[in-house]
C-alpha cells in the first residue's frame, strides 16, 4: 500500500485545463502541467484493495495498485515496467480512455475515485523523457510472416506483440500515415500526435514494418494477402458510419464527422493549408452526443464557428450515478468534456425531422422536435417543433460496423448477427489463417478494448503459428464492456 492514510487525508485533484481563450488559439492538449508532488499524493490515495475492482473495470487488467504504490515511492522505472506489462500504449489510454477503471475504484463507492488516468499518463511521459522506453527486439525469429490490416490501436497492439514474439510483421494502412483514428480521427487537443510518433519509432526499431497508402482489397487482393503471409490480422475498425436519411439530406453543408475531422487534423499537423470543411463564421450543428460529436464541437470552436449546438436524442443524463448503473459499472452521467467547456449549447431529447435549404441548395436550418421515450420508441412531443439555424451540419451518430465492400466481401469471412466479423475464442475468423481484432470484430467500442483485443488476437496468432502459449490474452471475444 502507498500512503496508508492517503485516501483519508488527500482529496482528488486533477491538473487544470488551460484557459479557454488561450487554448482555442492552438491545437495543443488542453491540460496544464501537474506537479510531481501532487501526483504522488494522488497515487497515495490508492487503498491497494484486497479485491481491486479497478482490475475488473480495465479490460487490459492493468496492475493499477502496483504502479500507484511505485509512483508514490518515486520508483518511476519500476512503475513503467508494471504499466507496460499489461498495456502496450499507456499514452493512448492515459489521454483518450474514459477510465472505466476509475468508476470501478472502491474508493469511488463513497468518495471521489483515484485519478488513475493522470498517474498513468505521467508515468509513461516520465519514462519517455528519461529514455526508459527502448526497443524490445526479439532474440529469436520464427520465420513466420504476419500482415496486420489497419494501424489503429488494435492493429498496433497486435503488431507490437507479434513482432516481439519473433514474427516478421507488416502493418498495412490505406491512409498516407500510420495511426488510424489515432492519427486522423482524434483531434490534437485530445492527444498530440507526437505521442503516437514516438511510439511508432519504437515499433519500427523493434522490426515492425509499416506500409501506408495500401488499400487492402483494392491494391492487394484478398487471395494475394492470404498467399503472401502465414497469418493475417484484420484490424480495420468499424468504419461504416450511420447516416441520417431524412428530407434534405442531399443539401450541401451536411457531412459525416469522419469527413470533417481528418482534414482538420491535417491542418493542425501542418500537412494541409486549409480544410475543405471550415466552420469559420458558421452556425454549426453536431448531431450525436458522444465523444466523436464532442471532437467535432472542439474542432469547430478552434475553426472559429459563430455558434455550435450539439443534439442528442436521449434525455439528459443524471448528474450522479443512478440505480440503473450500480457500482462498479460505468455510469451514464452528465459529463462536461473540454470541448463542451469551450462553449456552445447541448440539446437533449430532440430529433431532427428535416434539413432545410436555401435557394443555392445549401443547408440553412434544421427542423427539430422534442421527443419522449414511450415503450422504447421516441415519440414526438406535439407543438414542440422548431427551426435551428445551421450552415454546417456534422453527423456523429456512431458506426454500424466494418466496411463490407472490398476486403471483407473478397475474403468471404463469416459475419455475426451484428454485422461484425465473427471469430472464435482465439480470435480466428471462419478462415484458417485470418484473425480479427478491435472494432472490426467487436463493433464500435473503447480504445482500451481495442488494445486488449489486439493483444489477445496476437496471442491467438502466435499459438496458431507456433503451437506455444507465451503471449498474454487479457480478454475473450465473448467479453462485453462494462462501459
Amino acid at each position: 500500500m502507498a500512503d496508508p492514510k492517503g485516501f483519508l487525508t488527500t482529496t482528488r485533484e486533477e491538473p487544470k485545463r488551460r484557459p479557454v481563450d488561450l487554448r482555442l488559439m492552438d491545437w495543443r492538449e488542453v491540460y496544464e502541467d501537474f506537479a510531481t508532488t501532487k501526483l504522488q499524493k494522488q497515487a497515495g490515495r490508492c487503498m491497494d484493495c484486497g479485491i481491486p475492482f479497478c482490475h475488473q473495470g480495465c479490460p487490459l487488467g492493468n496492475l493499477i495498485p502496483e504502479w500507484n504504490t511505485l509512483t508514490w515511492r518515486e520508483d518511476w522505472q519500476q512503475a513503467i515496467e508494471r504499466l507496460h506489462a499489461t498495456n502496450n500504449f499507456p499514452e493512448f489510454t492515459g489521454t483518450l480512455c474514459p477510465a472505466p477503471c476509475e468508476t470501478a475504484c472502491v474508493l469511488g463507492i463513497n468518495d471521489d475515485p483515484v485519478t488513475i488516468k493522470r498517474v498513468e499518463i505521467s508515468i509513461v511521459d516520465r519514462a519517455f523523457e528519461e529514455g526508459w522506453v527502448t526497443p524490445q527486439i526479439p532474440a529469436v525469429r520464427t520465420g513466420k510472416k504476419v500482415a496486420v490490416v489497419g494501424s489503429g490501436p488494435s492493429g498496433l497492439a497486435a503488431a507490437q506483440q507479434l513482432t516481439r514474439a519473433g514474427h516478421s510483421v507488416v502493418v498495412l494502412e490505406r491512409a498516407d500515415k500510420i495511426g488510424g483514428l489515432l492519427r486522423y480521427g482524434i483531434p490534437e487537443f485530445k492527444m498530440e500526435k507526437s505521442r503516437l510518433d514516438r511510439r511508432l519509432a519504437q515499433m519500427e526499431a523493434e522490426g515492425t514494418e509499416f506500409r501506408t497508402s495500401v488499400n487492402v482489397g483494392v491494391d492487394i487482393t484478398a487471395s494475394e494477402l492470404q498467399e503472401s503471409y502465414d497469418a493475417v490480422v484484420l484490424a480495420g475498425g468499424a468504419t461504416d458510419w450511420r447516416d441520417l436519411p431524412i428530407p434534405g439530406r442531399e443539401l450541401a453543408g451536411i457531412h459525416q464527422a469522419m469527413e470533417f475531422l481528418p482534414p482538420a487534423n491535417r491542418v493542425a499537423s501542418g500537412d494541409l493549408d486549409a480544410s475543405p470543411f471550415d466552420a469559420s463564421g458558421l452556425d454549426v450543428v453536431v448531431i450525436g452526443g458522444g465523444d466523436t460529436g464532442a471532437d467535432c464541437v472542439g474542432t469547430s470552436h478552434r475553426q472559429g464557428a459563430r455558434s455550435v449546438t450539439q443534439l442528442e436524442i436521449m434525455p439528459k443524463p443524471p448528474e450522479a450515478r443512478s440505480d440503473a448503473h450500480p457500482w462498479p459499472t460505468y455510469p451514464m452521467i452528465y459529463r462536461v468534456s473540454s470541448a463542451h467547456e469551450e462553449g456552445g449549447e447541448r440539446l437533449y431529447a430532440v430529433n431532427t425531422q428535416e434539413f432545410l435549404g436555401d435557394s443555392d441548395g445549401r443547408v440553412r436550418a434544421l427542423k427539430l422536435v422534442e421527443v419522449r421515450n414511450e415503450g422504447g420508441k421516441f415519440v414526438p412531443v406535439p407543438g414542440s417543433e422548431k427551426e435551428l439555424p445551421a450552415q454546417l451540419v456534422l453527423l456523429a451518430m456512431g458506426f454500424l460496423g466494418p466496411q463490407k465492400k472490398g476486403l471483407i466481401e473478397d475474403l468471404g469471412v463469416e459475419l455475426d448477427a451484428r454485422g461484425n466479423v465473427a471469430r472464435d475464442k482465439a480470435f480466428k475468423t471462419s478462415l484458417d489463417n485470418v484473425f480479427v481484432a478491435g472494432d472490426m470484430g467487436r463493433g464500435q467500442s473503447l480504445i482500451v478494448w481495442a488494445i486488449a483485443e489486439g493483444r489477445s488476437a496476437a496471442a491467438g496468432v502466435d499459438a496458431y503459428l507456433t503451437g506455444r502459449d507465451v503471449l498474454p490474452a487479457p480478454i475473450a471475444p465473448t467479453d462485453r464492456p462494462i462501459a
